[in-house]
C-alpha cells in the first residue's frame, strides 16, 4: 500500500508503509501537548519510564487572524502558550519522532475570542467552495501561511501526520457548521493546494469523522480516523468504531484513534486485534489526573508488549 500522493517523499512513504504493517500486530502510542512544556510527556515519562512514538502540536496560535482585542484571558493564554510548536515539532521530527498536527484555526474573516469555534464566528464554509468570495481568498491565504511554516519539514523530510478539519460530524467548528460533507470538500480543495502547488509532499493526509456522507474519497485520503471521548471508567478496543469506519472506506485504508480521552484498553485490543495503527490521548486533565487514565493504565498500557513506543521510527 502507497500514500495517495504519488510524489510523496521517501520519509513518508516509510512512515506509511510502517504504519499499515502494524495492521493488527500492535499499536503506536501517541500524545497530545498542549503547552510548550509538554507536561504530559513529563507525566507518562515519570509513571511509565517510557515515552509515547507519537506526539501531537497545535498550531492554533499561528492562525493569522487571531484577534488579540477580542479574547478572553483563556483565550490569549492558550495561544501564547501553544506559540513555538513548530520548532518543538521540528526538534521531535528531527530525532525520529512520529509528528501529527492538530489546528483549530481561527476563521480567516471576522470572529471574536477562540473563533475556531461557530459559536465566535459567522465565517460560512461553503462560501470558500464559489470563486471569487471574500471567504475563499482568505481560506487560501491563511493556507500560504501554514504551508510556508511546513516547509522547513518538507525540506528535511520529515512526515506528517496531516489532519486538517477534524471532527466535522459536529457544528462546533466552523468548517463543520454547514455538515460534514462541505468541510470534506474544505478537505479536498486544501489536499490539491497543498500537493499541486505547494508540493508539500511530506504529508499523509489523515481525515478524522466518522460521519460516510462526509468522506473526502479514497483518493486523498490516508488514514481513515475519529476522535471519541467515552465515560470515564470505560474499558474498550473501540472495535464498534473501527466498523463504522471500515463501512465508510471504498477500499482499505490504515485507521487511527486521532483523538481520545480514554486509552484502549489493551489486554481486549491484544485479543481482538482491532486495526488501529495509533491512538492519541487528548491534554491537560485526560492523563496529568487519573479521572481518565489512572497511573496503572498507563502502566499497563506502557508495559504492553502490543503497543509501540519511542524510539519506534529512529
Amino acid at each position: 500500500m502507497e500514500p495517495t500522493n504519488r510524489q510523496a517523499t521517501s520519509g513518508a512513504r516509510k512512515l506509511f508503509r510502517d504504519l499499515d504493517s502494524l495492521k493488527g500486530k500492535g499499536i503506536l502510542t501517541g500524545q497530545h501537548t498542549q503547552t510548550l512544556k509538554m507536561e504530559e510527556i513529563e507525566e507518562i515519562r515519570k509513571v511509565t519510564g517510557k515515552e509515547p512514538a507519537l506526539r501531537g502540536f497545535e498550531l492554533l496560535a499561528y492562525s493569522p487572524n487571531i484577534r488579540y482585542e477580542t479574547g478572553d484571558e483563556a483565550c490569549r493564554t492558550e495561544i501564547d502558550e501553544n506559540k513555538d510548536t513548530i520548532e518543538q515539532a521540528l526538534a521531535f521530527g528531527r530525532d525520529g519522532g512520529i509528528v501529527t498536527f492538530t489546528w483549530h484555526w481561527f476563521s480567516p474573516i471576522g470572529g471574536q475570542d477562540k473563533s475556531f469555534y461557530s459559536r465566535n464566528t459567522d465565517f460560512d464554509p461553503e462560501k470558500v467552495l464559489e470563486e471569487g468570495t471574500p471567504e475563499r481568498e482568505a481560506f487560501y491565504r491563511d493556507m500560504d501561511v501554514i504551508a510556508g511554516l511546513l516547509k522547513p519539514f518538507l525540506e528535511e523530510d520529515i512526515p506528517i501526520l496531516w489532519r486538517p478539519f477534524h471532527e466535522s460530524e459536529g457544528t462546533w467548528f466552523w468548517w463543520g457548521r454547514k455538515g460534514p460533507a462541505v468541510a470534506a470538500k474544505l478537505f479536498r480543495l486544501q489536499y490539491e493546494y497543498y500537493v499541486n502547488q505547494h508540493h508539500l509532499n511530506n504529508l499523509l493526509w489523515v481525515w478524522s469523522c466518522p460521519a460516510k456522507e462526509g468522506y473526502p474519497g479514497d483518493d486523498v485520503v490516508d488514514i481513515l480516523s475519529c476522535d471519541l471521548y467515552l465515560e470515564k471508567g470505560t474499558k474498550t478496543d473501540y472495535a464498534e468504531a473501527y466498523e463504522t469506519l471500515r463501512a465508510i472506506m471504498g477500499e482499505e485504508k490504515p485507521v487511527a484513534l486521532a483523538e481520545v480521552g480514554i486509552i484502549p484498553d489493551m489486554e481486549m485490543l491484544e485479543k481482538s486485534r482491532v486495526p488501529w495503527r495509533y491512538y492519541m490521548t487528548w491534554s491537560k486533565e485526560f492523563v496529568l489526573t487519573e479521572e481518565y487514565n489512572s497511573h496503572e493504565a498507563l502502566r499497563k498500557v506502557y508495559g504492553s508488549a502490543y503497543t509501540v513506543k519511542e524510539p519506534w521510527n529512529r
